[in-house]
């Protein structure tokens, strides 16, 4: 199987052995655009929305598999693409769908993968006239759950393959598809179906689209995630509170030295004070990466002041080149209940965000050897080991990745931002462990999109974008073979 993307024929465009592609390029563009305008996409995405598989909840299971036999498995078959539907091999999850279409065992060969699964519809939540499980067009949105995440996404991979595949009358390379029914809660048996499915599922490169741009009116190419470490710190010194008259004062405050525990991680600015937690430095690529990326809230009240984390990184360097910690919650006594008493336990949910240039594993220990010799050793630690995250940022200098910005590059008229790694979460590290292959994101939604909650939308501007991007990739990655 090839590793590198097809070398250019050395064939002259226009001549009788290779017909010029530019004519063709432009075309397969065009058509893929139009779908977004002609209503043919609309048509595709109001039917893989009125199913409304919600996997948090066990009744839709049926319509987890449904989604998978009625609406990708007849798409795919349209295209040429055998496909399978399995059981997850984890209890409580959902099925998944691997399709195959082999043109030639000598060409590359491209994965891509979605998830047809989406959360809770909350539908008494949505502003009024909109149905989570209906699309509903206003303007340049098109509202329904799933719309951006993820089903108008891979729907636009797969549309976008089939214009290519009409085209030419073949791709040029092998296609895989995986789709999931448990991102949403997880990814639940993803990496044990990866696992087993591994030769089934052997690719040159993973190409897939989720999450939202960074910017509205600019593509983007993310190689990876930050990963994420979870863990609980608690004290509890006796049962029950006592009397805060008799006591106060007088009694240890589990709520006072956890506050300060935690107070001693980082500065008074927020700069982590655990050396293990942080890289020895942003590696000098993915700093020039980060570089080209602008982040823009376009939220007058998320103030980022410039001292506050670690003060001499820039806020993109800060967010997707560095290790961040926060807590998410704390607790002592019954905020909403208060009653006058010192209180006998505190606890503290906290988080960890962290690029591939820190070992997770070296966490826990560094923070136990960092509160022991701060004088907290009476401070428990708890790692949630099912909520860890593991980060995944493949090589900038991949030739795939190349291949991806210089046809996104050809087809916009602009070279699209290239983001080392997400913020957020993405399952690239399992397929990159699995599957020995670079992962590459190109999303289609953007920050405003509402996905988990509701009025959740796709914007009809990007979806045009998306398909020409995504037609015009499919197109560069098997123009050598073009006849």
């Amino acid at each position: 199987m090839p590793s590198h993307p097809p070398a250019p024929d050395a064939a002259e465009p226009g001549s009788p052995d290779r017909p010029d592609p530019d004519s063709g390029r432009a075309d397969v563009v065009a058509s893929a655009r139009a779908m977004a305008d002609d209503g043919r996409f609309l048509d595709i995405l109001r039917g893989r929305v009125a199913v409304p598989t919600e996997s948090q909840d066990p009744a839709r299971a049926p319509d987890l598999r449904r989604y998978l036999a009625d609406q990708i498995a007849p798409a795919l078959a349209e295209m040429g693409v055998d496909s399978r539907i399995l059981d997850n091999p984890v209890p409580g999850g959902g099925p998944f769908l691997i399709g195959t279409r082999i043109e030639d065992p000598a060409l590359p060969t491209v994965l891509t993968y979605g998830h047809g699964d989406v959360v809770r519809g909350i539908p008494e939540q949505w502003r009024a006239g909109l149905d989570p499980w209906q699309v509903t067009v206003e303007g340049d949105r098109w509202y329904g759950r799933g719309t951006a995440d993820n089903k108008g996404q891979h729907a636009i991979v797969l549309a976008a393959l089939r214009q290519v595949l009409a085209a030419r009358g073949r791709l040029g390379f092998n296609l895989k598809v995986l789709i999931e029914t448990s991102e949403e809660i997880g990814s639940v048996g993803l990496d044990l179906l990866l696992e087993r499915e591994a030769t089934a599922l052997a690719a040159d490169v993973l190409i897939a689209s989720d999450g939202p741009r960074l910017v509205v009116e600019r593509p983007d190419v993310k190689l990876g995630n930050r990963g994420s470490v979870t863990f609980d710190l608690s004290l509890t010194l006796r049962e029950g509170s006592r009397h805060s008259g008799h006591w106060g004062g007088v009694l240890e405050d589990p709520a006072l030295l956890l506050a300060q525990a935690l107070s001693c991680i980082t500065t008074p600015r927020g700069r982590i004070l655990v050396d293990d937690w942080l890289p020895d430095a942003i590696p000098p690529r993915i700093r020039a990466a980060i570089r080209d990326i602008r982040v823009d809230p376009s939220d007058p009240t998320l103030i980022m002041p410039a001292d506050w984390g670690q003060a001499d990184l820039t806020t993109p360097e800060k967010m997707y080149g560095w290790t961040s910690f926060i807590v998410l919650a704390m607790l002592s006594g019954r905020p909403e209940n208060p009653v006058n008493g010192v209180q006998p336990s505190a606890r503290a949910r906290c988080q960890i965000r962290h690029t591939v240039d820190v070992d997770p594993d070296a966490f826990m220990p560094a923070l136990r050897r960092h509160l022991d010799a701060h004088g907290f050793d009476m401070i428990r630690i708890d790692e949630l080991r099912d909520n860890r995250f593991p980060p995944w940022r493949t090589d900038p200098d991949d030739p795939w990745v190349e291949t991806v910005l210089g046809s996104i590059t050809r087809t916009m008229g602009e070279r699209p931002i290239l983001m080392p790694n997400s913020s957020g979460g993405l399952p690239s590290e399992i397929f990159a462990r699995h599957l020995g292959l670079p992962v590459i994101w190109i999303p289609h939604s953007y920050g405003g999109c509402r996905q988990h909650g509701p009025d959740e939308h796709l914007l009809q501007p990007l979806v045009r974008e998306g398909l020409g991007i995504m037609a015009g990739l499919f197109w560069d990655i098997s123009e050598s073979e073009t006849t």
